[in-house]
């Protein structure tokens, strides 16, 4: 089902956010096949409470009701019977859900949930439920059932899918701060970041443990996991335990400020929140319909020709300047119209709406929201290379020598250059990433002066800690999901089976549930993507603010898994197609399903979705993998050449017919920095792109972007360049970390072990070869070497 969104409709009033709004994102996690199960888990909690004399009805409860309820249904969740530890695990799901069975209102049902919610994270069901995961995820019988089976459905995973949906209302609620929150409510939460971020299980994360249940279903040691419901978890673990957005602004100008840096002049998001989105380039089949329209009209103006000089000879005696000479005249204007747009041929063929004129501004305050809108939306950046690079071309050309490493001496140089180099200066910006090289340098150069005293333990720090080890198999395990789910990828029977938690037992038999499960399947792989390409943003941005060799790292594992050209073939779609998708059944999202009457499923309800222009989670999709490949290859030549040869020009051309400007923003960038490979002749047919990209992308103002003549960007030099990174990040991690993730620094510059207590308690594992040989080694070592201790004590050696 694809919504109406064309290349000529207005901009997409879309905002860029963490994550959707509550609602959507706490329906996104059942599948529409999962229907059936809310009523059993209402029937699980009216039977626990009737089996502990309890009245049937939540809202009505006491305190002390809703107290020995809470109490009982921890107590059976730890039984060892696993039919009665499910039951109250379906009846804690129940409370979670908002006891959708005594509502009649969405409201009610919202404000119930969250209230559950922060009361049974008080009694610590979080916590239990923790535990119950990981006990689940060690019931090596569920595996080996699911592993016999041909093919895998929803009735393979009911008891591991209420533990996670328990989990993932969990933080879902507590993720979102309202208004009418009180100040307990708002200390839970504060609490709630702080666990998700410390081990849970007793050294593990909760991440760490949802990586391992990634890598365990794509290894094909797990086929019953429900991936979709993992990932969410995992994406809003994260989410939640490192913040979003607004923390990691906070983090970025803490970290800065740290480092004696000034603030970063402007913030991205916020700048394309106003941005206007460019108008989108034309298509093959306009270009083809448009020259269709030119030869028709050409026809058309013949005919009337032939018309006008077969006509009666009345006609003839009249004036050869009336009316008669228009056809010709307006086809030789067609025909001269026709030959200027003909210079640009893989431009725009539409002509462009025409605008009112801006009236004139009547006061100082309009002046200056005139001149406002006149500037570039961004403040240009010089680094430090480029105006080292730009003193020592000027130098050769007017002094005749270099002089290394200095930037403020300007002997010799005309003044122009004194201005210019004082321009450049002036909007010099200096990263994070920067400071935090050549503080490695430093370490690297001088260790024993320059030693890392102590490295600050923050949540993005432990989470690294943790999956260092087996960081290149969760990137490899979630690009592999993503290819599965990317709606490019066709069925093939190596891949892995994603839809393992929305296939039912039973096949569809009529034209209705066919339809309704065609559009869940779709909504599966939708949701999917969503959640990939969130979880590997944020740990993206995190790791970049936290240490840069550290974000060096996963970029490097995520292009060696061939990250670059997946996320170009889920690009190479009709994209415009994929953002309007519609793939939801509104009547039956959760809880508009259960709260009422069942809605009946037919043709009418499955075409009424959201009524939207645009899907929000495949638009944010969409932006978060144009995001990571921007992240990828920003300032790597050796990936930007990556982008060439995968011919991706075309491809995110294709990406600008999306009117919205945050994303036609990351598009621009990805050809800004490719455009001086592409060759003149593309830049020549592609002038209003580049007239974009000179819009609406920072500009570096001493970067010939536009043409071939960087040095940085020699082919050659490519291979050496990832080498090189690659040998910095091997010291980083050596030095930081070892195979435990303990601190520690080059072995050859570590502190003797003077105590003898130590030194002979310090056990020492002996090789095969020495004990094999042992009584040779002690004739030769002990036996036959005489020692005159008395030596010792003489005086030339005291």
């Amino acid at each position: 089902m694809v919504g109406n969104l064309t290349s000529e409709s207005s901009d997409l009033d879309f905002v860029y956010n963490d994550a959707d709004e509550h609602a959507n994102e706490i329906a996104e996690l059942y599948s529409y096949t999962e229907e059936s199960d809310f009523f059993i888990h209402k029937k699980a909690f009216e039977d626990s409470m009737e089996e502990y004399g309890l009245p049937l009805r939540w809202t009505s409860f006491t305190h002390d009701q809703k107290e020995k309820a809470l109490l009982r249904l921890l107590d059976s969740i730890e039984m060892s019977q696993r039919a009665h530890r499910m039951q109250a695990a379906r009846a804690v799901l129940y409370l979670l859900q908002g006891v959708f069975g005594e509502c009649l209102v969405l409201e009610a049902q919202a404000e119930l949930a969250r209230a559950n919610v922060f009361l049974l994270y008080k009694y610590g069901f979080f916590h239990t439920f923790v535990w119950l995961l990981n006990m689940e995820i060690e019931n090596s019988s569920a595996a080996t059932s699911a592993l016999r089976k041909p093919a895998v459905s929803l009735g393979d995973s009911t008891d591991i899918r209420v533990i996670l949906n328990v989990l993932y209302t969990f933080v879902e609620v507590m993720r979102v701060q309202v208004e009418t929150d009180t100040d307990e409510m708002k200390e839970s939460r504060e609490t709630f970041q702080k666990e998700l971020g410390l081990p849970l299980l007793g050294e593990d994360l909760l991440a760490h443990v949802l990586f391992q249940m990634v890598t365990r279903f794509c290894s094909g040691s797990a086929p019953h996991f429900p991936i979709k419901k993992i990932l969410l978890l995992l994406w809003k673990t994260i989410l939640v335990s490192l913040g979003g957005t607004e923390e990691l602004r906070k983090l970025k100008s803490v970290y800065r400020a740290e480092a004696g840096l000034p603030p970063v002049p402007d913030d991205t998001i916020e700048v394309t929140k106003t941005m206007r989105a460019a108008s989108p380039p034309a298509s093959a089949a306009d270009l083809i319909e448009s020259q269709e329209q030119r030869k028709n009209y050409r026809q058309f103006r013949r005919q009337h020709l032939v018309k006008q000089s077969s006509m009666d000879d009345s006609m003839a005696y009249q004036d050869l300047d009336g009316d008669s000479l228009s056809g010709p005249d307006d086809e030789l204007q067609y025909i001269e119209e026709q030959q200027a747009s003909s210079v640009n041929e893989n431009e725009y063929t539409r002509p462009p709406t025409p605008r009112p004129s801006t009236p004139l501004p009547t006061s100082v305050s309009d002046q200056n929201n005139a001149a406002s809108n006149k500037r570039l939306p961004w403040v240009p950046k010089v680094r430090s290379k480029d105006i080292a690079s730009f003193l020592d071309h000027t130098r050769i050309k007017f002094v005749g020598f270099q002089l290394n490493n200095d930037q403020t001496s300007l002997a010799g140089l005309p003044l122009p250059i004194h201005e210019g180099v004082k321009v450049l200066k002036q909007h010099m910006y200096i990263s994070l990433a920067e400071v935090q090289i050549k503080k490695e340098e430093e370490i690297s150069k001088l260790p024993l002066s320059k030693k890392e005293t102590s490295i600050p333990q923050t949540p993005v720090e432990i989470l690294y800690h943790a999956i260092l080890p087996s960081l290149p198999q969760y990137m490899i395990a979630l690009l592999k999901i993503l290819l599965a789910a990317a709606p490019t990828s066709k069925a093939k029977t190596e891949s892995i089976n994603i839809m393992a938690d929305v296939l039912p037992e039973e096949m569809p038999m009529t034209v209705i549930q066919s339809l309704k499960l065609g559009i869940d399947v779709n909504r599966h792989k939708e949701i999917i993507v969503k959640a990939i390409s969130g979880i590997i943003l944020l740990l993206l941005k995190h790791l970049k603010i936290n240490h840069v060799y550290q974000f060096e790292y996963m970029s490097q594992q995520l292009m060696f898994a061939n990250c670059i050209p997946l996320v170009l073939k889920f690009f190479n779609q009709n994209i415009m197609s994929y953002v309007g998708a519609r793939n939801t059944i509104s009547v039956i999202d959760f809880p508009a399903c259960v709260i009422g009457e069942t809605p009946e499923v037919t043709e009418e309800t499955l075409e009424m979705g959201d009524q939207q222009p645009y899907c929000w989670r495949n638009l944010f999709s969409c932006i978060n993998l144009l995001r990571l490949l921007n992240k990828l290859t920003k300032l790597k030549h050796s990936r930007i050449m990556m982008l060439v040869v995968f011919k991706s020009a075309p491809i995110l051309k294709r990406a600008l017919k999306v009117k919205h400007g945050m994303m036609q923003l990351y598009v621009l960038k990805l050809l800004k920095m490719q455009m001086r490979y592409l060759g003149r002749q593309w830049r020549k047919s592609n002038m209003k792109t580049l007239s974009a990209i000179y819009q609406k992308v920072r500009h570096m103002l001493n970067d010939d972007w536009a043409y071939g003549n960087d040095l940085d960007a020699r082919p050659w030099d490519f291979q050496a360049e990832e080498f090189a990174l690659q040998a910095s990040i091997n010291r980083f991690h050596n030095r930081r970390y070892d195979r435990s993730g303990s601190l520690c620094s080059d072995p050859d510059f570590q502190a003797v072990d003077n105590n003898i207590l130590s030194v002979l308690g310090r056990e020492i594992e002996l090789t095969d070869d020495f004990k094999y040989h042992y009584e040779a080694w002690l004739k030769r070592e002990v036996f036959h070497l005489s020692t005159d201790w008395d030596q010792l004590l003489n005086s030339q050696y005291l």
